[in-house]
């Protein structure tokens, strides 16, 4: 194959480290090939990044009884990013009552995907 066959598909600002490494997607026929990463660890970020990429859900959830009407909330793991919205729908649908304290689970397995969206504060009752 020859090089001029390669084509950038995407770049991706590696995150592991300080160093930021800029690394770039090229697909080569049907592979895609990760350059400019220095150490494994960042390349492992790319391809995950690039296949399959992860955030961490943060938002709020109503509440009832509580010294305010919001509570903030993340999820305990990254979830895939294709399913961010439909979690969010979820947790929109959700009210919980105080007291609460950070760490709180307040949805479990949410969407079955094996995390939880838990409190990241307390929150006493009114």
């Amino acid at each position: 194959m020859s090089e001029s066959s390669a084509s950038v598909v995407k770049v991706i600002r590696c995150i592991v480290c300080p160093t930021g490494c800029q690394i770039q997607a090229i697909s080569k026929g049907s592979d895609v090939v990760f350059e400019g990463y220095t150490c494994k660890r960042g390349l492992e970020y790319a391809e995950q990044e690039y296949f399959e990429p992860k955030r961490i859900l943060t938002t709020t959830i109503r509440v009832e009884s509580g010294l305010l009407p919001l509570i903030p909330v993340r999820s305990d793991k990254p979830i895939l990013k294709d399913k961010l919205d439909e979690a969010l729908i979820e947790i929109a649908k959700t009210q919980v009552s105080a007291p609460i304290e950070m760490g709180d689970i307040l949805i479990e397995n949410i969407l079955g995907l094996e995390l939880n969206i838990i409190a990241s504060r307390n929150l006493a009752k009114n």
